[in-house]
């Protein structure tokens, strides 16, 4: 994909990218290392974080570190180990999240608790511990990887919506408290993206089907005006945007980069 970012504009910045091991956030750390970011990669599982600094190492400066987000000393400790590394801090995204399935009656305290740890608290204790040092340099950009089901959802998904929700009202609430310090705050919030997320979402309601799963893929990726699903490359486009200069009057927004999903009623014309 050609990029419509000029050469060099982020060379020389620090990013933390959360969740960077796989999906989205392994698109988005993989644009930034390749456009002169210094980045550093936090996810919860091991063998992802060394499969993902072993491939980006050849395009620049990548290193990694375990870290469960929901644990407070393990998101400082990635903050600190980007900050120790590479003299400060520019850039964070928070990208790690997971989805669980339930109707408020059939999810328990625990499952709720699990996927607001994740999704909601995560990015909340990456921001608390990112901010000080966005401060130290004069200013930043913070980006949350949000849902479009912060703004309309589909049945079942109840702590998942939730969870996106309430990321999109803290980018508001951070954005207002941070913007005299230069820090700038914004959310994506994707449509359906072909990650491992969500083909896992599709072997579940498929029955372990591979044909079944793959069918079901197609059919989500057809209820988006632009007939699929998004590829993480163009998720990961509006990241680096608005983790760039070039969107330097851009903060407080929630993004849908949908496909056009969220501009349509369900409610047809007849042909």
């Amino acid at each position: 994909m050609t990029s419509p970012f000029p050469d060099g504009e982020l060379a020389g910045k620090v990013a933390v990218v959360t969740g960077g091991g796989s999906g989205i956030g392994r698109a988005v750390a993989g644009m930034m290392v390749a456009r002169g970011v210094s980045v550093t990669i936090g996810d919860i599982n091991r063998d992802s974080i060394d499969r993902g600094v072993e491939e980006l190492s050849a395009a620049g400066s990548v290193d990694g570190l375990t870290a469960d987000v929901t644990d407070e000393s393990a998101v400082h400790d990635l903050v600190e180990q980007a900050v120790e590394r590479h003299g400060g801090l520019d850039i964070l995204v928070t990208a790690a999240g997971i989805q669980r399935y339930g109707t408020a009656a059939e999810t328990s305290a625990d499952l709720w608790d699990e996927v607001t740890g994740v999704n909601l608290r995560g990015s909340f204790l990456a921001i608390r511990h990112a901010v000080p040092h966005l401060r130290n340099r004069g200013g930043g950009s913070i980006v949350v990887i949000s849902s479009v089901q912060a703004f309309a959802c589909q049945t079942g998904v109840v702590a998942y919506a939730a969870s996106k929700g309430g990321l999109n009202a803290m980018v508001r609430a951070v954005a207002l408290d941070e913007a005299a310090h230069r820090i700038r705050v914004n959310a994506v919030c994707p449509g359906s993206v072909d990650t491992p997320m969500l083909r896992a979402a599709a072997e579940r309601f498929s029955s372990g089907s591979a044909d079944q799963a793959s069918a079901l893929l197609e059919s989500w990726g057809s209820a988006h005006p632009l007939g699929r699903t998004a590829r993480v490359e163009e998720v990961a486009e509006a990241v680096v945007f608005l983790a760039s200069d070039r969107s330097s009057f851009i903060t407080g927004v929630c993004l849908p980069v949908d496909g056009g999903l969220l501009a349509g009623v369900a409610v047809a014309l007849p042909d």
